[in-house]
């Protein structure tokens, strides 16, 4: 039951679609679940022995870090920033350690949004971050990807959406839950327009890492020097050095936002964990050999749920995700809609996905699948789904 003393603001948000179905699956027996992106891998053993060496000798190791994080790990970011992008930062200027890009984006939300403001995000786009602006007192404004087009940007559309309440644009690149690559010459023209209407453009980047063989496809807005007063780049451990649990990440943005990051970042985390900084740093230090092994299993995963997806076109219709660990197919079975297609294949078939209208009205008739879990699971949950829809 609804409590009349909770907020308006809040009791009107919903829980993510992702979470849903997750705590649903976790009330029943034996399900085969495709729903939460969380990666099936093991944190890198350097990073944890890093840990254990520094919660044994480590004095400080239980204690809060002044709000903008440890400043080795925001010196070795400075330096990792350099090498991705070719941009200089300065580590107290432009750098804060966060607790994983869903709080870095919380932050950055706060700065921005007096109610009403309105945040440009993509159709489908991450279902988090619709809410984390609502709770902020904002308006999603939705930008139609184009599907027949392998979900791209349409990009003649994106003017006629801005207002003079607009203050930034949130871009995933690769995209969740779509796994399309935005392309160089597109991200230039988001930014070019953002610069031109002195907006933000606010890069959220789990996922550059896993790009298999569309790496040439991969371009990083965050490098374009023109744009450094007009970008916000945050990237998480979570996903690519397995630390999806630790919470920990970081922003780059401009020195005239960075004090208002920090003072809301310490108003709502004080820190992001010292534990895990430490494990951030160990992250960064070491070279990554454990991405190539990452990539490779993730995409003979990708491999496999697609040639799965091959023998179900009565069932759905997908596009092969060019990055990420997710594939978006459209339902082609008889259904009302996404919810309650994927609440009917929890309940009969023991099988959970999120479904599309949780990512925008554009993904309406569509679920998102996972393939970053164990490979038996994904196979469980395809010869359940087979059975459910024989031929």
């Amino acid at each position: 039951m609804a409590d009349d003393r909770v907020s308006e603001r809040v009791s009107n948000l919903s829980m993510s679609a992702i979470k849903e179905m997750a705590i649903l699956a976790s009330r029943m027996s034996n399900v085969a679940s495709l729903t939460w992106g969380v990666p099936s891998f093991r944190t890198p053993e350097h990073i944890r022995s890093d840990v254990a060496r520094a919660l044994e000798g480590d004095p400080d190791i239980g204690k809060y870090t002044l709000p903008g994080g440890l400043p080795a790990l925001r010196r070795q970011v400075v330096d990792e920033h350099l090498k991705h992008t070719g941009m200089e930062v300065d580590p107290d200027r432009n750098v804060v350690i966060s607790a994983g890009n869903m709080e870095g984006l919380n932050a950055l939300f706060h700065v921005l949004l007096d109610p009403g403001d309105e945040i440009i995000v993509t159709d489908p786009g991450f279902a988090s971050h619709f809410q984390q602006i609502r709770m902020c007192g904002g308006v999603p404004v939705y930008w139609p990807l184009v599907e027949e087009e392998g979900w791209a940007p349409n990009l003649d559309v994106l003017p006629s959406l801005l207002t003079d309440r607009t203050k930034a644009i949130l871009l995933v690149t690769p995209s969740n839950p779509t796994g399309r690559i935005f392309r160089e010459s597109e991200l230039r023209r988001i930014g070019a327009l953002a610069k031109k209407h002195d907006l933000f453009v606010l890069l959220d980047d789990p996922y550059h890492h896993f790009v298999y063989e569309n790496r040439t496809h991969y371009f990083n807005l965050a490098s374009v020097a023109d744009l450094r007063d007009h970008m916000v780049y945050l990237f998480t451990f979570s996903k690519a050095f397995a630390l999806s649990g630790w919470r920990v990440g970081y922003i780059i943005c401009p020195e005239s936002l960075r004090n208002d990051v920090v003072k809301v970042h310490d108003s709502t985390m004080i820190c992001a964990p010292r534990i895990s900084q430490v494990a951030a740093l160990s992250a960064l230090r070491a070279p990554p050999d454990h991405l190539l092994e990452f990539e490779r299993v993730l995409g003979e995963r990708r491999d496999y749920i697609c040639a799965r997806l091959d023998r179900l076109p009565h069932v759905f219709e997908y596009m092969k995700p060019e990055g990420t660990y997710y594939v978006f197919p459209r339902i082609t079975a008889p259904h009302n809609t996404a919810r309650q297609f994927a609440l009917d294949l929890l309940d009969s078939a023991r099988v959970c996905v999120t479904p599309g209208d949780a990512f925008g009205p554009h993904g309406e008739h569509h679920v998102r699948m996972a393939f970053c879990g164990e490979s038996a699971e994904i196979e469980q949950a395809f010869d359940r789904i087979e059975a459910q829809f024989p031929p």
